[in-house]
Parts: structure tokens; sequence; C-alpha cells
């Protein structure tokens, strides 16, 4: 006899597609706190589980601008599946859409997510478990982020998602910001002599993983995530959280409406693309370029991953961070590397800028035989 056909045996499991919700809404729940008071605090209407939620914007100066920004976290997400652990990811979605929201001087102030599941199991095995540690995650990087979320949004798209082993999924996310347009940074201010101040990520952060996945299987084979590097494993270092820099950043230019603790005359968010890419859009536009004398060292695995992939020190930092998440420029460094230091956040002077155009960066990568000069 022919099965009859329903929602659940087509893939999707309406009750645990629920739990799965209410157990993100939930964690959402615990981030309101983060803006209490603040311009974005979220007032619960209703307070049922499908309840209004809104943001009271009401009487705000006439100068405020508002905007929304969309990013995921990628691949990433594979080494998640790989590692059996999900409870960093969030630190991933969050710098995407937070740390790329305050590049113009914007405060971010509330996120918003879709989680695109294959499956969330079923009721003799489901994945709820996993879901839970995406939501604590949902809750340690919002706090970090100094953000509210404002939604649980899952969806069940069976083989649309694909991934390794049985739990996949890919995480997108949305961030809504607002600025005063007098604090805004847009590049103008920047000038000859200005300094660049690097502040130090320890991972690849969310860019450049399809090539580290590439050469990790080409060097280690399918498994390469078990390999061990030193006394961790490669999935684990691979894992390595996205530090997140927008509330230390929103502390030092002030934010919406906050005390202004450092000049910012500009920021780059070191993504894809890395230093030549993010940071060429935002002093080239003025004829102007850098001269980065003592970045920091990128971490032991972009090295490794250089060794064993061939790549270049050009092709590196024009993929990955190489150790920088994130550079400001400014006439004030100290101030910048003060507040950077009470988030904990390691910093330091890592160039200046110059008045010829080009960028020219002393390289820490693994140089293959070439001078360890990059020009851009």
């Amino acid at each position: 006899m022919q099965e009859r056909s329903n929602y659940e045996n087509s893939g999707v499991n309406i009750k645990l597609g629920e739990d799965a919700s209410k157990v993100l809404y939930e964690a959402a729940k615990l981030t309101w706190k983060n803006r209490k008071g603040k311009l974005g605090e979220v007032v619960e209407i209703f307070s049922d589980f499908s309840g209004l939620r809104a943001v009271n914007v009401g009487g705000l100066p006439d100068d405020t601008y508002m905007n929304i920004g969309f990013d995921g976290v990628g691949t990433k997400v594979e080494i998640a599946e790989r590692t059996k652990r999900h409870e960093t990811v969030a630190f991933d979605l969050f710098a995407m859409v937070c740390d790329d929201a305050v590049v113009r001087g914007a405060e971010p102030v509330l996120v918003g997510s879709i989680l695109d599941v294959k499956s969330l199991g079923n009721e003799d095995e489901s994945y709820l478990n996993l879901v839970k540690q995406l939501a604590l995650g949902y809750i340690n990087a919002a706090e970090e982020a100094n953000v509210s979320i404002v939604n649980g949004e899952i969806a069940e798209l069976g083989s649309r998602v694909q991934g390794y082993g049985p739990f996949n999924y890919n995480w997108g996310a949305s961030v809504v910001w607002f600025a005063r347009k007098d604090r805004m940074i847009t590049g103008n201010e920047i000038k000859p002599n200005d300094k660049l101040v690097g502040l130090k990520e320890n991972g690849f952060r969310s860019n450049g993983l399809s090539l580290v996945r590439k050469i990790m299987e080409r060097k280690h084979g399918d498994e390469w995530h078990k390999v061990k590097f030193g006394v961790e494993d490669l999935g684990d270092l691979v894992l390595c959280p996205s530090r997140i820099y927008s509330k230390a950043v929103v502390d030092m230019f002030g934010g919406f409406d906050g005390e202004q603790k450092a000049k910012i005359h500009g920021i780059a968010h070191i993504t894809g693309g890395g230093i030549p890419g993010k940071l060429s859009r935002v002093i080239k536009p003025n004829g102007l370029g850098a001269d980065i004398y003592d970045p920091f060292d990128p971490c032991e695995l972009m090295i490794h991953c250089q060794k064993h992939g061939d790549v270049t020190d050009e092709e590196a930092y024009e993929t990955w961070n190489m150790g920088q998440g994130m550079i400001i420029i400014t006439p004030e460094p100290k101030e910048v590397i003060k507040v950077a230091g009470t988030h904990n956040i390691e910093s330091k002077v890592i160039g200046k800028v110059n008045s010829r155009g080009e960028i020219r960066i002393e390289s820490k990568g693994l140089n293959l035989g070439r001078s360890g000069e990059l020009i851009y």
C-alpha cells in the first residue's frame, strides 16, 4: 500500500519546528536586557509566543538615520557540523553584521535571523539539543555586541540544505542600526600620518573558509577536522569564533548618543578581500595609501594553510585577515587602544596613512621566498 503523504514524511516535523523556534525565541528574550533604557529597547506588547515585539522610535532627532544590513556565516557552518560544536557560530554571524554596521559610525541595535536547516530530526532522534547550542551562542554573542534579538525563525528545507553529517544548516541575519549624521564616519577626514590601530583576531573570522577547507581536505583527507595540530584538533582551531568589535568601537566614537572617547577618521572591517580590499575602500577614494609596518602575526593555522596549499603572501593577505579583524584609522591611537583594552581586545599601532596612494604591508606570512614587503 502506498504511504499516505503528509508534511512529516516529506521531511518537515511541525512539532519539532515549534519546539526549536521556542528555544531560539526564549534565547532572544534574554537579549532584550542589552538595550534596556537605550535606543532600541524591545517592548513586548503581547507576551504570547507569537506576540508582537516592537521598538519605540518616536521623538528621535531630525538628523537620525536608520538602515538594515545583511550577512551570513557562510561555509563556516560546515566546521561546526564536523566538530558537532555549535555554541560559537552566532559569534561569527553577529560579527559579520554588527561589525559592518560600525564602519560608517552607526550603532547596531537589533538583530533578526533566519536559520534554514535540512531537518530537525524526528521523535526518536531530534536535533533540538544542537539548536540549544546555537541558542546559547545567540545569547552570548548578542551580549558581546550589545544588541537585542527580535526573533528565532527556523525553516526545515530538506535536501535544499546540505553539508557534513546529518544536521545541516545555513544561518543569515539582519542588523538594524541607527546613526546621527554628524557622527557618521565618511572617511573624508583621513589625513596622511593618521595612525592605523589593528584590533587583533585569533582566527579566520567567517571568511576564506572555502580555501581553508580545500587545503585541509587535500592535505589531511575528508576527516581532516579530527587531525591534531599541536594539542588541539584542526576542526576546533578553524572553528575559533570571530571576535565581535562593534561594542568597543561604539564606545570609542560614542555611538548614537554616548560620549566620544576617541576620534575616528575611518574603519576597515577585515573580511573577504583582506586588508588590501577592505582598507582600499576606506582610504583610496581620497588618493591616500597606507604603510603597515607592524601588523599582528597571523594565527599558526594560516601559515599551515599557506605551506600546504602553496598560498602566496599576496593571496593570503587578500583572502584572510592575517591577524587583524578590524583597523581603526585615527589621530588618537592611545585613546583607541585604551578603549579597546577595557573590552579585553588586544590592539596596537600597526601602521600609518601615506599620501602615495598605495598600500604597503610588511608581511608576516610564510613569504615563500619573496620579499617581506607587499605592495597593492
